[in-house]
C-alpha cells in the first residue's frame, strides 16, 4: 500500500476521521519534540543564543530558534496534507511561511529592521489573500453590511493578516503565553471548523496545537533544554492563525452551526474574541503610548503580562492565567451570541474590551503604588536580581 497515494490518504482519512485528527496532532507534536533539542545543540555549538539586557526575561544567554523546528515540521505536515487534495490553498501556505521563516530567521540572527519586516509580512500576506478561496466579498449583514467592493475586501484581508502577525508577535513577552494562547485560539478554531465541515483548515489548527504543545516542554525549561520561539518561530504561527482568522470570515454560511443562533454576521466579533488577548493587549498598548505621546511602536513595560509579574506571577501563573482569560472570554461570547441581536452583541463585545482595559489599568496603578526600589539589587550577567518583570518584546526600532 502506497501511503502517498492520494487516494489511498483519502480513504484513510474519511475511514478514520476522528484518529486521523488526532494522530496528526501527535505527529505535530513528536516531529517538533524530536527536532528542538537538534536546534538547541546547534546553537550552542554555534553560540547563537539570545543575549541578556536589561528588559529580558531570561537571566542566562538562550537560544531563540524554537521557529526551525516550528518551521520543518509545518512544511513536512502540510506538504502530507496536499496528497488529501481536500483544498489546494496549501501550496499557497507553505510560500508564505517560507517568505517570513526567513525574515524571522534573519532578525533572530542580526535583527532586522521594521521596514523590511512588514515589506516580508504584505508579501505572505498576499500569497494568501489572493488565494481564490480567501476572497472576502460580504459581511454578511454585520451592521447591516452585506456586499463589499472587492479591493476593500483585499485591503481588509491584507490588513488583518498584518495586524495579527504583529500582535502575536508582540505578545511573545513571556515563557509560554504565545505558545498558550495560540492553542487556545487553534483549539477553538478547530471546533468551528469540525462543526462546520471544513476538514482541512481542523487539520491545520491542530496541527498548530501539536507544535506548540511540544514548544511549551523547552520553552518553560529551567535549564540547558531552554529555548524561544524566536521571531521565525512567532511570525509563522502568527501568520497561520491569520490564515485560519480569513477562513472563518469568507467561508459560506452553515445551517449546521446557524442553528444554534450563530449568526454569520457575528464573524468579525467571533474572531475579536477568539483573538481577545493578542488584539487587547495590542490596542491597549499602542493606545496608552499615544496618550504618553509617544510613538505607538515605541517600547515599554505596559503590556498586560507585564502587569502581572509585578503583581507577583511567575510566567507559568501569568501565562495560565491569560490564556484561561481568553477562554472565559469565548465561552461568554458564545453563550451570549445565541441570545442577542447583531448590535446588543457588538456592544457586549465593545464592553468586555473595555472592562479589561478598565481592570488592567486599576492593577497597573497598584503595583506603581507598591513597586519597591531594586537600584541596589545584586546583578547576574548584567539584570538585576528580582527584576523577572523586565522582559524581552518583540519589536524592531
Amino acid at each position: 500500500m502506497n501511503i502517498l497515494n492520494h487516494e489511498t490518504v483519502r480513504e484513510l482519512f474519511n475511514a478514520f476521521y476522528p484518529f486521523f485528527v488526532t494522530g496528526l496532532c501527535l505527529v505535530a507534536f513528536a516531529i517538533t519534540y524530536y527536532l528542538i533539542p537538534k536546534v538547541l545543540w546547534v546553537s550552542k555549538e554555534k553560540k547563537l543564543t539570545a543575549p541578556v539586557n536589561d528588559r529580558s526575561a531570561h537571566v542566562f544567554e538562550t537560544p531563540s530558534f524554537g521557529g526551525v523546528a516550528f518551521f520543518i515540521t509545518l512544511i513536512l505536515i502540510i506538504s502530507l496534507l496536499q496528497s488529501l487534495r481536500l483544498n489546494y490553498v496549501g501550496s499557497h501556505i507553505i510560500a508564505a511561511i517560507t517568505i517570513l521563516f526567513m525574515v524571522g530567521l534573519k532578525d533572530d540572527l542580526v535583527v532586522s529592521t521594521a521596514r523590511i519586516k512588514l515589506i516580508g509580512q504584505i508579501t505572505a500576506a498576499c500569497f494568501l489573500v489572493f488565494s481564490p478561496e480567501m476572497q472576502l466579498n460580504s459581511l454578511h449583514g454585520f451592521w447591516g453590511v452585506y456586499e463589499i467592493p472587492e479591493i476593500l475586501g483585499y485591503s481588509m484581508n491584507v490588513f488583518i493578516v498584518v495586524a495579527l502577525i504583529n500582535a502575536y508577535n508582540l505578545i511573545d513577552g513571556i515563557d509560554g503565553l504565545a505558545s498558550m494562547l495560540g492553542i487556545v485560539i487553534a483549539g477553538v478554531y478547530a471546533y468551528i471548523f469540525f462543526e462546520t465541515g471544513n476538514s482541512y483548515f481542523v487539520l491545520i489548527s491542530v496541527t498548530i496545537v501539536g507544535v506548540l504543545a511540544a514548544f511549551l516542554r523547552f520553552n518553560f525549561s529551567r535549564g540547558e533544554r531552554k529555548i524561544f520561539m524566536g521571531d521565525s518561530g512567532s511570525l509563522v504561527i502568527g501568520l497561520l492563525l491569520a490564515f485560519l482568522t480569513l477562513k472563518i470570515l469568507v467561508m459560506e454560511p452553515h445551517t449546521g452551526l446557524m442553528q444554534e443562533g450563530h449568526s454569520p454576521a457575528n464573524r468579525i466579533l467571533l474572531i475579536s474574541v477568539v483573538l481577545f488577548l493578542p488584539v487587547f493587549d495590542t490596542l491597549r498598548v499602542m493606545l496608552l503610548r499615544l496618550i504618553d505621546k509617544r510613538s505607538p511602536f515605541s517600547a515599554d513595560r505596559n503590556h498586560i503580562h507585564h502587569v502581572l509579574l509585578d503583581l507577583g506571577f511567575s510566567h507559568f501563573r501569568a501565562s495560565a492565567s491569560l490564556a484561561l482569560l481568553n477562554l472565559l472570554v469565548v465561552a461568554i461570547y458564545s453563550y451570549a451570541s445565541t441570545r442577542l441581536t447583531n448590535l446588543w452583541l457588538s456592544f457586549g463585545v465593545v464592553l468586555i474590551y473595555a472592562l479589561t482595559f478598565f481592570i488592567f489599568s486599576k492593577l497597573k496603578i497598584s503595583t506603581q503604588n507598591t513597586a519597591r526600589p531594586t537600584h541596589s539589587s545584586p546583578k547576574v550577567k548584567g539584570v538585576k536580581v528580582g527584576e523577572r518583570s523586565q522582559m524581552k518584546e518583540e519589536y524592531s526600532s
